[in-house]
């Protein structure tokens, strides 16, 4: 029978004739045959099979075959044995090689006919062995798919126990050899479905023996971290990772990130071969892994691989968008990869070209899909250009093409970006070891305290939230100039973009400090706050003299000395050509407003004013009612804390000597308790300590023995109570009379002040710091002060002082400070009587001292971010008024704010976003901690407030977020800026890479002593507790000094 087969198939007769004829074969397979007759006929059917030259002969070999092993089965068990088998696997069959796939398909097929043979038992063993030697010897992807289908289907032939994991290890390393030079569709679809059959087989066997996963995966990586520059793993690899059972990411990623073992360079190139994996068509999970590896590199620091791969990588990211069966998982890992790139705009950078382009294509072709795809890119794109806002010829192309597709809120973008920072991933390794010292989750930055600083820190965050004035500081173009602005433009974009927990302001302190405040000592927020305001006025207004009188050279940018400023003021303001200083500095802008001051003489009734510039309101505390034992009992005419810039804080018993306090003798006096402050003066006229002159009578303060206090069963002060004192009419009598002209003698007066210009923002000094003459020392009034949220100043505007607007120097003669300052008051038209206009303030910040007297404490501050655009005072008209004194009723009158509406505006302001600036750590807060501060920490006492203006329609804001260039608010930074910066950020990072390996290496030794951060209700914010600023001594140590 085999000689008629082996006639047929080869002779030249019809297909069809053929065909029946082996039919006929088939069927007589049923018939008996001896052995010789069964070999005969199985040998030729394997030579058909194995050797066949054409389909037919292929096909007519399996047939025949199938059928007489059917029939014959025991002949086909002595045929078909270990032998021939391992002879095939061996030696391969007459010409055809071993590795030719038709053997394996023979002996699939043969192990399937004698299934039920007790031989078979041999043949799994056999095959144990030997398909782990074929493994590793790197078969093809077409042999490996054949064996894994022979495995899948006969899992008795896969090695167990050790050589399992072998084997296993030894097909990942195959996998890692494929490689497909094919570009046709064709030959890919083949080549990946010949690569799932691969991984689909490791994964039966990581089922069936779990014990092979782990050495499995430490092959995978051992294959792609290779350095070996003469092997490239194959991207096959990516087959494998929708196999990895996610829960094991956290063990996983964790063992790999904190072995010792690996090297950097070989983690970089573990990652990019991870990143080249998005490129796998059918591979899940890719970027699940991809993601949680980048995430555990941020963990432990370490970010030089980090910022090497995302350079090297976001390219190729980026380009996997145009692909749709990869498009989800490529943006995935683009946005974390952008999102956590936060110390530089390099990375987003590289992309930006080709964002227009990928938009456009994706709108044109209409998908529901791709509008989806566009909306998840447009977020992106915003939250990259909210960070890095200053390169508006790059992004304004960007915002034409997603005009009409949604915007992220500011809310949403705040949080993602720092959701996504490296530092602010978690490292589950190192619990017990420090905390990851980036920036807080509030996503603002500390300052570090460089020795007794906080007074200085606390009054810069203030400043820094104060928003208009941030802005404007930022968009000033003082490129080569060295002066004092220029050095706090710096200090607030560091603030603004470094990834730092905290920036050192070293430059700033050295450039902006007091030349007699004495380095590392206590030194009082206030002053510093009138000090710096005061230079940066100055500053702009001699660079515009001199930019007028040197227009060829451009602006003078020098840096200018406390000495220069004082004389070159003097110069400025004296000389006639200074046309320049007209214009408003930005101070005036920001935080200048005017007060008039008018004295009707209570004798002849002649009257004079003066209208003077400010910058802050120093609100003196109102006298306890045991001092006030006056002549004049009208309640409206308690003496207030003014005159000659210079404060009575108490008035004497008229048959009691009263005490006479020298202020030439102090040197804190004259800028603690002044209550308004002129800019334009040297500031040698503000620091008394300086002036050794013998005051006259007409200067001397009296002071009280005893420092008020709220007495017990009193309602708490509020801020509007402190500014209707201020504003309250004075009678000026006894040593304080005034000087008439009109009389030519000493008279009894009446002071009453105005305010007729607002700031933008108005700064507030609450007079807590009082002289006590037994202890030579200032004592610290601790009163509880009620601050509202939205506060209305009264400002009388007239026409008659409209024409007095004048720059910001007054004429004033500091020189004679020390004489009556009201006989400097001229005669003037009889006051035009009419209601002021109520300006509504919305409360921004408010620096805090915390301490017992003005010898010891600490600064910090509260702050919000805040425009003239709010709405919260809108949406409260019934808000706080201030209620004057009687005799000033008709400037302002008004109902008290119902009890719904008090609680509707403190759950609004509740909701919003407060922050807690002490030093180095920057915590959310909320209002209802600001309000009870010293209620729960009696020492800890609001001194400086900051209110903002609302319904501003001055324009001071230049910016304008639809163009494009101040895409987040605040403008673009300068390049030499943004260079510092990105230079500083890649620096930091560097530091905590170091930072991060050092603790590793100490980490088996570390203790473990750890208190979580957070507010401790029984430590003050203030305190030197963990919640408080630092520094050495308790919170009950009186002698201790700001820190």
């Amino acid at each position: 029978m085999d000689k008629i087969l082996e006639g047929l198939v080869s002779s030249s007769h019809p297909l069809p004739l053929k065909r029946m004829i082996v039919r006929k074969v088939v069927e007589s397979a049923e018939h008996w045959l001896d052995g010789a007759q069964c070999e005969a006929m199985f040998d030729l059917t394997t030579r058909l099979i194995l050797e066949g030259p054409d389909p037919f002969q292929r096909q007519v070999g399996h047939q025949v075959l199938e059928a007489y092993a059917r029939y014959h089965r025991p002949e086909f068990e002595s045929f078909f044995n270990k032998t021939f088998v391992l002879g095939l696997l061996q030696q391969g069959y007459h010409s055809l090689d071993r590795k030719d796939v038709a053997i394996l398909d023979y002996i699939h097929n043969g192990l399937k006919l004698i299934m039920s043979c007790p031989s078979v038992l041999d043949l799994f063993s056999l095959l144990q062995v030997e398909v782990l030697r074929l493994v590793c010897e790197r078969p093809e992807p077409q042999l490996c798919a054949r064996l894994s289908d022979l495995l899948t289907d006969f899992v008795q032939c896969v090695p167990k126990g050790k050589l399992a994991i072998t084997f296993c290890q030894q097909l990942v390393r195959t996998i890692g050899h494929f490689q497909c030079v094919s570009t046709q569709e064709k030959e890919l679809r083949e080549y990946v479905s010949q690569v799932t059959k691969v991984s689909n087989l490791l994964q039966n066997i990581w089922k069936a023996e779990p014990s092979t996963l782990l050495p499995s995966l430490q092959e995978v990586f051992a294959s792609i971290s290779s350095t070996d520059a003469s092997f490239e793993p194959s991207v096959a690899l990516a087959s494998l990772v929708q196999h990895i059972p996610l829960q094991m990411i956290t063990v996983l990623i964790r063992s790999l990130t904190a072995d010792p073992n690996v090297k950097d360079a070989s983690m970089t190139q573990a990652l990019c071969r991870m990143i080249d994996w998005l490129s796998w068509p059918l591979a899940q999970h890719v970027d699940t892994w991809v993601i949680a590896l980048l995430k555990g590199l941020a963990a432990v620091q370490k970010f030089t691989i980090l910022i090497d791969v995302t350079l090297l990588k976001i390219e190729l990211v980026f380009n996997r968008l145009w692909f749709p069966l990869v498009r989800p998982g490529a943006l995935a890992v683009l946005s974390h990869m952008l999102l956590s790139f936060q110390h530089s705009p390099e990375a987003f950078h590289l992309i930006v070209p080709h964002v227009v382009n990928l938009v456009h294509s994706f709108r044109s072709d209409g998908l529901p899909s791709s509008t989806a795809f566009l909306v998840q890119v447009t977020e992106l794109v915003h939250c990259m250009m909210y960070h890095y806002s200053g390169f508006p010829d790059l992004y304004e192309p960007i915002l034409e093409a997603v005009k009409d597709f949604p915007k992220p809120s500011e809310e949403k973008i705040k949080l993602i970006l720092n959701q996504s920072a490296w530092t602010s991933q978690s490292n589950a390794l190192a619990s017990c070891l420090s905390r990851l010292s980036g920036k807080s989750e509030t996503g603002k930055t500390g300052l570090i305290n460089l020795g007794n600083t906080c007074y200085m820190n606390s009054v810069l965050q203030a400043l820094f939230m104060a928003t208009d004035f941030r802005r404007q500081v930022l968009s000033l173009n003082l490129n080569g100039c060295n002066s004092l602005m220029k050095k706090l433009q710096h200090l607030f974009a560091f603030l603004a973009h470094t990834q730092r927990e905290a920036y050192a302001p070293r430059i700033f302190f050295e450039a902006s400090r007091p030349p007699w405040f004495t380095p590392r000592s206590q030194q009082d927020c206030s002053e510093y706050l009138r000090f710096l305001l005061d230079r940066l006025h100055e500053e702009e207004k001699i660079l515009r003299v001199q930019s007028s009188h040197e227009p060829s050279e451009g602006p003078a940018c020098a840096d200018t000395s406390l000495q220069e400023v004082s004389s070159k003021a003097a110069a400025a303001t004296g000389s006639p050509g200074t046309s320049a200083s007209e214009e408003k500095t930005l101070v005036e802008r920001m935080f200048g407003g005017k007060l008039r001051t008018h004295v009707c003489c209570l004798n002849c009734r002649s009257t004079s004013q003066k209208l003077e510039a400010f910058t802050d309101l120093s609100l003196a505390f109102r006298p306890a009612p045991s001092v006030e034992d006056l002549s004049f009992q009208n309640p409206a005419s308690l003496p207030s804390a003014q005159d000659d810039g210079l404060m009575q804080t108490s008035v004497a018993d008229p048959e009691e000597e009263p005490i006479v306090y020298n202020p030439a003798t102090a040197a804190f006096v004259c800028d603690s308790i002044v209550n308004e402050r002129i800019l334009g003066s040297p500031p040698v006229e503000f620091h008394c300590a300086e002036n050794n002159s013998v005051p006259s009578e007409s200067t001397k303060i009296l002071i009280s023995k005893d420092v008020p206090q709220n007495p017990g069963g009193e309602a708490t002060p509020s801020v509007t109570d402190l500014l209707n004192y201020f504003l309250a009419p004075e009678i000026l009598t006894g040593d304080n009379q005034y000087y008439c002209e009109n009389c030519a003698s000493l008279q009894n007066a009446e002071k009453t002040m105005q305010i007729t210009e607002e700031p933008e923002y108005l700064i507030l000094t609450l007079l807590r710091f009082s002289y006590d003459q037994k202890y030579h020392v200032r004592r610290k009034i601790l009163d509880n002060v009620s601050l509202p949220l939205v506060l209305e100043l009264p400002v009388r505007r007239t026409a008659s002082f409209s024409s007095l607007a004048e720059s910001w120097s007054v004429d004033v003669d500091f020189t004679d400070i020390n004489e009556n300052l009201a006989k400097k008051l001229k005669p003037s038209a009889t006051e035009e009587a009419f209601c002021p206009t109520l300006v509504p303030y919305l409360l921004s910040s408010v620096v805090v001292h915390s301490g017992v007297s003005s010898e010891s404490g600490h600064y910090y501050s509260y702050a919000r971010n805040i425009t003239g655009t709010e709405s919260s005072y809108q949406m409260c008209p019934e808000s706080e008024h201030l209620a004057l004194a009687p005799s000033q009723s008709c400037l302002l009158r008004g109902e008290s704010p119902s009890a719904v509406i008090e609680q509707d505006l403190e759950n609004k302001e509740m909701s919003q976003e407060w922050f807690l600036f002490n030093d180095s750590r920057v915590t959310f807060t909320s209002f209802q901690s600001v309000q009870k501060i010293t209620s729960r920490f009696p020492k800890d006492t609001a001194y400086v407030l900051l209110y903002k203006k609302q319904n501003s329609a001055n324009g001071v804001r230049g910016d304008n977020p639809a163009s494009g260039v101040w895409v987040n608010g605040d403008p673009p930074l300068q390049k030499e800026l943004m260079d510092a910066i990105t230079k500083d950020n890649k620096l930091y990072l560097q530091e905590q890479e170091l930072n991060a390996r050092a603790r590793a290496l100490q980490a088996a030794s570390a203790s473990c002593s750890f208190r979580p951060n957070g507010f401790d209700d029984n430590d003050p914010p203030g305190s030197c507790g963990p919640t408080g600023g630092g520094g050495g001594g308790g919170f009950n140590t009186v002698g201790r000094l700001v820190f």
